[in-house]
Parts: C-alpha cells; structure tokens; sequence
C-alpha cells in the first residue's frame, strides 16, 4: 500500500511546477518532475519574459562560427558530443517554452494542458538522456554556449494556435527530419547509442506532433483549413520551411496525423 505522505510529497499543482522550472537555478529543478499533478487553481496569466538558467547555462549570444559540426565530423566523438549538446540545449528551451505556455494560457481547455504537462515531462526525460550520452562520451552539458532561439518567439506565442503554430507544429515537426538524419549519420559512425537515442527523440516527436496537428483541429474554427491556420499564425520572419529538413519524411508526418494537403505544400515550400 503506498504511504500517503509519499503521495502528497509527490502531487503538485501545474501552475507552481511551471514557476518552479521558470524560476529554477539549478538543473535539478528545471527537470523536476512530480509523480502526480493537478490542475485546481490555473490562476491567471503570468508571463516571463526570460527564465532563470542555473550557473554556467545562461544564454550566449549566437554567431556564425558556432555551426554544428558537419557530417563528415561525426566520425569523431567529441563532435557527436557537441550535437548531442545543441539538442540537450533545444530540449531545456523546449521544457521551459511548454512551462510558459502552462502560466500563459491558464483558461485553455484542461486536456490541452494536461498534454502539454505530459509533452513537458518527456521533453525533461530527453535532456536526461542526451546529458547521459554525451557524458559518456567526454562532454558535460554546460561546457558549451546555449541559447535563446525558442525564446525570442514567446512575444508572438498568444494564445494556444500561436503555441502549437511554433513548436508543435514548426519546431517539433522539423525534428521529423533532422532526428533520423542525425541518427543515421551516428550510426555510419559506428555510434548506436546515439543512433538509437535519435530513434527515441523521433518516436516522442511524432506523438508531439500528433498533439499539435490533433489540437490545431480541435481550436480552429470548422471552415479553417489547418494548413492555412498554421501559415496565418507563424511569426513575421517564419517560413514553412522552418518545419522541415534537408532530407523529407513524408511517413512521419502521415503517422502524426497531419493532413496530406499539408504535408504535400510542406514539401513544396
């Protein structure tokens, strides 16, 4: 029988978890995860415009000589490891982006937050996974510059269809692309853990995706199309290109439920 003391300790209401992870200056507590959560008191709308970063994750301004490496790079270990690096960094913007949206949007409707609890707590277990791969081989998350990038799209992030207009819809839905090129290009390299933890990213991006385009569907009005919704909704400077990679995986997207109309303008844009 479970001691009801550990459930309590365990149970947390969304709101204060989201200001835990926006607030938090340790890592620790940017990946806090309750076993149990609520929904009781949404509050009203709290917006940061910046969150706090633990010592040494603060962001860095981006310049043109801090690329990824190429990949014919990947050969080498220590250069997977800073990919693995970017990724970790694109998944703790991502926890943080999806707390936002939990303080930001507390009158959404309570399935869709549940969601984006549930999408927050996978994309903790991501960072997880890619500090743990890239320990091992020689680089500690942090040694690095992280960025801003999804951040400086949060003025435009409104309301929920702007939310799953960015990162449902454009930022998860490119990583359809760019996860399985990473990890066929890691497993050339001999690497298989990192093939196989970009086999993970993928799978837990297209149920991302699924959520997006299935909510998208749920929020628009019944004579929008979704593709049109989506491009109305993307900010000024944002194509649909910004959705895909170099290589177009057509089956991931039908497997996340996004409309065929969709996903051929996706590939002509």
């Amino acid at each position: 029988m479970q001691n009801p003391e550990h459930f309590f300790h365990n149970i947390m209401e969304l709101r204060d978890w989201a200001i835990r992870i926006l607030s938090a200056d340790t890592l620790e507590e940017k990946l806090l995860s309750p076993e149990h959560l609520t929904d009781c008191d949404p509050g009203t709308p709290l917006i940061f415009s910046e969150p706090i970063r633990p010592a040494g994750m603060q962001f860095q301004r981006h310049n043109s000589c801090q690329k990824l490496p190429p990949f014919h790079d990947h050969r080498h270990p220590d250069k997977r490891a800073v990919c693995l690096h970017r990724f970790a960094g694109h998944e703790l913007l991502a926890v943080e982006i999806m707390a936002h949206a939990l303080l930001a949007f507390p009158e959404a409707p309570k399935h869709f937050r549940k969601g984006v609890a549930n999408t927050l707590k996978e994309e903790q277990e991501h960072v997880r996974l890619y500090i743990t791969r890239m320990n091992a081989l020689g680089l500690s998350f942090g040694d690095l510059p992280l960025y801003r990038h999804f951040w400086a799209h949060v003025p435009h992030l409104t309301c929920p269809i702007r939310y799953l207009t960015v990162m449902s819809l454009t930022f998860e839905m490119a990583n359809l692309d760019f996860a399985p090129l990473y990890g066929t290009s890691f497993a050339k390299a001999g690497d298989m853990e990192s093939a196989a933890l970009m086999q993970r990213i993928l799978e837990d991006e297209i149920s991302h995706v699924s959520f997006g385009i299935n909510w998208l569907k749920k929020l628009k009005k019944p004579e929008e199309n979704e593709w049109d919704l989506w491009e109305q909704n993307l900010p000024s400077l944002m194509t649909p290109s910004r959705a895909k990679g170099f290589i177009y995986h057509e089956d991931h997207r039908r497997k996340a439920g996004v409309p065929e109309d969709w996903i051929q303008k996706l590939k002509m844009s």
